[in-house]
């Protein structure tokens, strides 16, 4: 097989699996009244519960209002809190409630149930191959990105971001 067709057909099998599991996932949720991005936020505060707003959004890599809105509709459901930070009153702490945590084991439970169908018919041994493969890529990709600078403009090449343009901005 030619290798470049190869790397491709490997990279989309990758993208593809990934866009339909999260697809059936959503599917899945969706008789439990909670979006996959809701559970993935819920279910990453939980194992860093009290961790401040900002930090959440900057760990999941998401725009803070994109995890504003979502933590508004968990907030709404009961299954957040917000509280301001003792020291720091600017900073918004997230914690998951009593009702989230017996929430998150009944979806634990379907997620594996879940799982299991995904993996259905594949043996241990490719599965455990598979996953080995995959940790290997993401540590490459990971080493890749070490030392080069973010995708977004540096505040100091930023004309929004320079305090000077935010003075003009608001006397003009």
């Amino acid at each position: 097989m030619d290798r470049p067709e190869w790397d491709l057909r490997l990279g989309y099998l990758i993208h593809d699996v990934s866009r339909l599991r999260r697809m059936m996932f959503d599917r899945e949720l969706a008789p439990l009244g909670i979006t996959r991005s809701q559970w993935w936020v819920l279910a990453f505060i939980s194992r860093k519960d009290g961790l401040p707003q900002t930090q959440l959004a900057n760990e999941l890599d998401v725009g803070k209002v994109a995890v504003g809105a979502l933590i508004n509709r968990l907030e709404q459901s009961g299954f957040v809190l917000r509280q301001a930070d003792p020291v720091d009153g600017r900073i918004k702490r997230v914690y998951v409630t009593k009702q989230a945590r017996s929430f998150l084991a009944k979806l634990r439970k379907e997620t594996d149930k879940f799982n299991a169908r995904i993996v259905d018919g594949i043996d241990r041994t490719n599965l455990e191959a598979t996953s080995d493969a995959l940790l290997a890529m993401k540590r490459n990709l990971l080493a890749m990105s070490e030392g080069e600078a973010p995708l977004q403009m540096a505040d100091e090449d930023n004309p929004a971001k320079k305090p000077n343009a935010r003075k003009r901005k608001k006397a003009a």
